[in-house]
């Protein structure tokens, strides 16, 4: 790729990128959230087409004017959001769209899918249904896919955004065969002990300019952030330990029903103690969506689930917050989200769905904030001062990217929008303070200080429920780990001591047991 440039609308995604991608290589591509990765790679796809520049495939000048020019040039990608059809087999979601000559023989293709399984280590059934797969199996049939189509250059965007430790280390070691096969691969993605592990060079962008490229072998997690940020930022997530940490929220054999009405979560019994993180550990789909959600009081509980909110002591409350009506303890099934607030007790929930549930994207920062307040005014008119302020202190601690306070949230980046969502809840002061996926997508600026808030929150006496999906995280940040599998609890470990080997096993259903069999 020469000068490539993109832009939407001001905004510049791509100014005059330079990119070159080797055969036989896995690159990784670098950057903030909004440097412009996944625009750079979807003018590759043929989903963008650049305003500038020119791309030049083995040396000859091409258009990729939409995915099948590129799929044309054996170019694949394989998008962060699968582009599956439920219903439907591996088989059929592979050759969904191409065009064989002659009748349709799902047999051949199978065995041509079997193939190139064997042929890169994958495992997949060709007869197998979607929505009987788990997010690992989904992402093979998506990279066999591309294989399918002749793909010989691969782009990956997040690809181990929700796979556990052993999937991540599967998924590595196919992806090392596809490159002694020949194949060029590109990662896109943020986590940089990822990045050391199984690139051969590391590309980085900023603010949409291309700044570099170095050898994997020749630098370090701290060196690539400083490039990526363009000064030097501390990698290190602190841990204080709090001496007194009470009681705050008791879960008692807690079983709730998702949407669709299967077994969510199942009996399940923990305890959140203010002044430590609590991590939650599972693979996609264990449970941890409907737990914040049946907590927050958002989602109905079953018959004979209990969740007891014990009140901070009037010597441990923090001023101006109220004192539930029960000092003893407050039980919150069956309490609405509105009516839990009203008997005091201060909750503050980060959902996973930022702008569904968290935010309403087509309002500035000011009314977001304001979501929060408006019925705690004296009279039917709104005072949009306080939260006009706490906007802007928001946005100024924590350094959001906005044209102006009342710019619609939906236009800002992934990380700014999170930075808004988690802001506005911290500043209720809660004594609960619950996350889903907190850092998603985001880059590594940001998410440290989105790690940073939590802590302070914490040696505030908080107690901080935290869902993640990168153990590594889970195990520098959290002081305890609670394990879901398949809506259940598998076991809590100490965050100091547990290893990402052992609860990735709990994820998957083998427990500590198992590991030494």
């Amino acid at each position: 790729m020469r000068g490539v440039t993109k832009t939407f609308g001001p905004v510049i995604a791509n100014d005059k990128v330079d990119l070159d991608i080797r055969q036989g290589e896995i690159l990784a591509l670098l950057g903030e959230n909004g440097s412009g990765k996944t625009t750079l790679m979807n003018m590759l796809a043929g989903i963008y087409y650049p305003d500038e520049g020119h791309i030049a495939v083995r040396g000859k000048a091409v258009t990729i004017r939409s995915p099948k020019d590129a799929f044309d040039l054996g170019i694949g990608m394989i998008h962060q959001h699968f582009k599956l059809v439920d219903v439907l087999t591996a088989a059929e979601n592979i050759v969904l769209g191409l065009k064989e000559p002659g009748r349709l023989d799902l047999k051949a293709v199978g065995g041509r899918v079997r193939e190139i399984c064997e042929r890169y280590g994958f495992a997949v059934d060709p007869e197998q249904k979607i929505y009987n797969m788990s997010v690992s199996q989904k992402q093979t049939v998506e990279i066999v896919k591309v294989l399918y189509r002749g793909a010989d250059i691969l782009i990956l965007d997040e690809p181990t955004a929700v796979l556990t430790p052993q999937e991540t280390d599967r998924l590595f070691d196919v992806l090392r065969n596809m490159r002694a096969d020949g194949k060029s691969i590109v990662i896109i993605t943020h986590k940089l002990h990822e990045v050391m592990a199984i690139s051969d060079r590391v590309a980085v962008l900023r603010k949409g300019q291309y700044v570099g490229d170095v050898p994997t072998s020749r630098t370090d997690p701290q060196k690539l952030t400083e490039m990526m940020m363009g000064r030097s930022v501390t990698l290190n997530i602190d841990r204080p330990l709090v001496e007194h940490r009470p009681l705050r929220l008791e879960v008692r054999d807690l079983t709730v029903r998702s949407d669709d009405g299967v077994l969510a979560l199942d009996h399940v019994s923990f305890q959140a103690m203010g002044g430590e993180i609590l991590g939650v550990a599972g693979i996609s789909g264990s449970g941890q969506k409907e737990l914040l959600e049946a907590i927050a009081g958002l989602r109905p509980a079953q018959e004979g689930s209990h969740i007891i909110y014990h009140p901070p002591t009037p010597d441990q409350a923090i001023a101006g917050r109220h004192a539930p009506v029960d000092r003893g303890g407050e039980e919150l099934i069956g309490k609405t989200p509105r009516q839990i607030h009203r008997i005091g007790v201060s909750m503050a929930f980060v959902p996973e769905d930022r702008l569904g549930m968290g935010l309403v994207g087509s309002m500035g920062m000011v009314d977001n904030m304001m979501l929060k307040t408006y019925r705690e005014g004296p009279g039917p008119l709104l005072d949009r001062k306080p939260p006009r302020a706490l906007a802007q202190r928001v946005k100024d601690e924590l350094e959001v990217l906005t044209p102006s306070l009342n710019t619609p949230v939906r236009r800002l980046s992934g990380g700014n929008v999170q930075k808004v969502l988690v802001g506005r809840e911290i500043s209720q002061e809660p004594s609960v303070l619950m996350t889903a996926y907190a850092v998603r997508g985001l880059d590594i600026n940001t998410s440290y200080t989105i790690y940073n808030l939590l802590t302070e929150q914490k040696k505030k006496g908080v107690a901080v429920i935290f869902v993640g999906e990168d153990l590594d995280v889970l195990l520098e940040l959290c002081d305890r780990i609670l394990v879901l599998c398949a809506g259940r609890v598998n076991g809590v470990v100490d965050g100091r001591t547990a290893t990402k080997e052992e609860v990735g096993l709990m994820m998957t259903n083998l427990g500590k047991e198992a590991v030494g069999a």
